[in-house]
C-alpha cells in the first residue's frame, strides 16, 4: 500500500490541520476575552465617574458653581 493510500496518514493530516485551526481559534478567543475585559473595565470607570457626578452633594455644588458663574 502506498503512503498516499494509507487512511491513517490522511487522518493524521486532518487531525494536524484541525489542531492548528483550534489553536488559532483559541488565540482569537483569548484576544476577544481580553478586549471584552478591557471594555468592561473602561465602562465600569465611566459608570463610576457618572455616579460620582450625580451624587446629591456634587449636583448641589455644580448648580451653585453654575449660578455663581452666570451671576444668578
Amino acid at each position: 500500500m502506498a503512503p498516499a493510500d494509507d487512511p491513517a496518514a490522511g487522518y493524521a493530516q486532518r487531525i494536524e490541520g484541525l489542531e492548528e485551526r483550534v489553536e488559532g481559534l483559541e488565540a482569537l478567543l483569548e484576544g476577544l476575552q481580553d478586549a471584552v475585559d478591557r471594555e468592561a473595565v473602561r465602562r465600569g470607570k465611566q459608570i463610576e465617574a457618572l455616579e460620582a457626578k450625580t451624587e446629591p452633594g456634587e449636583v448641589t455644588r455644580a448648580l451653585s458653581r453654575d449660578a455663581r458663574e452666570r451671576g444668578i
